[in-house]
């Protein structure tokens, strides 16, 4: 069974989170599967982004509202993208 996932990030406490969570929940993204982090996006050691991967599996979808939430750094998405659609399928 697939399931869907979505990936929420906002660089620092005291800015809003509701566009990127609103998109989510108009792509039908279950509450449970909505994973956010209030930090950086200079690396991947983000509490929730981690408990998320460890979550998928293969064939699962991942909805991120654009490529700069994953992170700043584009050699280290380029290895995210790598893990998620190669390591994990």
């Amino acid at each position: 069974m697939t399931n869907i996932y979505g990936y929420v990030r906002v660089s620092s406490r005291d800015q809003n989170e509701d566009r990127q969570v609103m998109a989510l929940r108009e792509l039908m993204v279950s509450e449970k599967n909505i994973f956010m982090d209030k930090q950086s996006g200079k690396d991947f050691q983000r509490p929730a982004y981690i408990r998320m991967v460890k979550r998928m599996k293969k064939d699962d979808l991942l909805y991120i509202k654009s490529i700069d939430r994953l992170g700043r750094n584009y050699g280290d998405i380029l290895e995210q993208w790598r893990i998620l659609t190669k390591e994990k399928g």
